[in-house]
């Protein structure tokens, strides 16, 4: 039996589209879901596609976006698979990585796609949507497009967009983003590109990152209403929200608000970053303040440096060689500097990177196998395999405690032969894990696959105190709030931002 013929006996899916990329649908999905948690009812999100490299590992090893993971946090439920069915990880000129329920298979060109994966990806949207039904039959779908749901090109293989609306004949909200101007050609223009069908789903219109005094916008409120005859069910306040962007490239143009930091923290910008919601507990230390590196620099004011998660780890490396960086990592070692390499920022550090069967953004034969910065003994090989879990360990430096994470990585760390005579310690009773050195002068370089290592409040609060105790600063508490209690009052408080600001009664019959 087609879903359709099976929702009447449901209660109305919620979908959330934009009028471009970027307008705020992921927030907005986020406050919508804790706002009908806590008036009682049961959300679940979904989108049906997404492309990002921000991934999350659920439960069962199934790779999803961190954005979906975020959303079922706000729901007080644990992030699945299902709730993005397609997961699209970019990987550079023109070619992603497929994922379908959680599982790598294969890879395409963006003018392959359609041609090869619509059909295959519209199933295993269905197989989702039924599956989620078939678990919550009493849940409310909280339902996220992506990008703009009218690029004329592309409309009539939009799997995420109107094709999930109509299908699940879900009430539909447009947002637009006032703060890039011309809002109101965005919402004519999207609602014109509408067929009329398509158009009758939208029952609301939400105006996203309003600056100054609301009652300035009244008129333009009217106006809106008056020409569309669909209601403006809320004007959202521009709001200082602490969750990271859909958009690696969107990294920039975030900025610490911190004035007089006391611990500064530069990461590194890579062409291929990947898990960058890996560094969220630090944005939300009091006391750090973090800057994104992009160019050949002196690192020396930094307190520690980050070497982060990569979709193409030979790729990047080779930037870091060309650009400086690499060498500019190698001296800031020697300076008694901190680093810390996660996932393929830890491949990176060691000794030699190995690419057999050109997973990891190696061109030719020349780029199979490089070096790495030089400052841990490993050696990494990539294989066919992706590993994808989640982890539970125990951590022996800086500290003895429970450790939670995920792991998403191609390619096997062990330690270099050649370089035996250097010595480094396991970071995990799970030797593989990670691992550590000290300076001869101070500082340590560590590298680890744990991602989320940051969220384990204990272990954080450690390695930062390392670094406090070097500049004499006093040593933080380490029974501080925690930072996933943080994560859930983030969460409150844009649910309560949106809540006064946006008026959901005619959605919730």
């Amino acid at each position: 039996m087609e879903l359709e013929a099976e929702l009447h006996e449901t209660k109305k899916p919620i979908m959330v589209l934009g009028t471009s990329s970027g307008a705020g649908k992921s927030l907005t999905v986020t406050a919508i879901c804790r706002i009908l948690k806590n008036l009682g009812e049961e959300p679940i999100p979904f989108k049906g596609q997404n492309m990002s490299n921000n991934a999350w590992v659920d439960w069962e090893g199934g790779e999803m976006a961190y954005s979906q993971a975020l959303q079922a946090f706000a729901c007080g439920i644990n992030p699945s698979a299902e709730m993005n069915p397609i997961l699209l990880k970019p990987q550079g000129n023109s070619i992603s990585e497929v994922i379908h329920l959680g599982k790598s298979i294969g890879t395409t060109t963006a003018q392959n796609y359609y041609k090869d994966w619509f059909i295959p990806g519209w199933e295993v949207i269905k197989k989702s949507l039924k599956s989620i039904y078939e678990r919550n039959p009493n849940c409310r779908l909280i339902v996220e497009g992506a990008g703009s749901p009218v690029e004329m090109n592309l409309i009539h293989r939009d799997l995420t967009n109107l094709k999930v609306a109509k299908y699940l004949n879900a009430n539909c909200i447009l947002v637009t983003d006032i703060e890039r101007g011309g809002v109101f050609a965005q919402i004519i223009g999207t609602l014109e590109l509408m067929k009329p069908e398509e158009k009758k789903l939208i029952k609301g219109i939400i105006i996203n990152r309003f600056r100054g005094d609301l009652s300035l916008f009244e008129e333009g409120k009217k106006w809106i209403e008056n020409k569309t005859k669909i209601p403006v069910i809320g004007i959202i306040p521009w709001l200082n929200d602490s969750f990271p962007p859909e958009d690696s490239l969107d990294l920039l143009e975030k900025k610490s608000l911190d004035k007089n930091p006391e611990i500064k923290v530069g990461i590194l910008k890579l062409p291929s970053i990947s898990n960058f919601s890996d560094f969220d507990p630090l944005e939300n230390e009091e006391t750090i303040l973090i800057e994104w590196i992009r160019k050949s620099r002196n690192l020396s004011k930094y307190d520690f440096i980050i070497l982060p998660g990569s979709k193409q780890t030979i790729k990047d490396q080779i930037f870091l060689e060309k650009s400086g960086l690499s060498q500019d990592i190698r001296d800031y070692s020697k300076n008694e500097g901190n680093i810390i390499g996660i996932c393929g920022g830890l491949q990176m550090l060691g000794a030699s990177l190995e690419d057999p069967y050109f997973k990891e953004g190696s061109k030719n034969h020349s780029e199979q196998k490089i070096k790495g910065i030089g400052l841990l003994p490993l050696k990494t090989t990539f294989f066919k395999k992706k590993l994808t879990r989640q982890i539970n360990s125990k951590s022996i430096w800086p500290c003895q405690s429970e450790i939670n994470g995920f792991e998403i990585h191609n390619g096997q760390t062990v330690l270099d032969d050649v370089q035996s005579s250097i010595k480094i310690n396991p970071i995990f009773e799970d030797s593989d894990l990670g691992w550590y050195k000290e300076n001869n002068k101070g500082g340590t370089i560590a590298g680890t696959y744990i991602h989320g290592i940051f969220e384990n409040d204990s272990w954080r609060t450690h390695y930062i105190n390392l670094i406090r105790k070097r500049k004499n600063l006093p040593i933080l508490n380490t029974k501080s709030i925690s930072y996933k209690e943080k994560r859930q009052s983030i969460i409150d408080n844009l649910a309560n931002e949106f809540h006064k600001n946006l008026s959901l009664k005619s959605f919730l019959s």
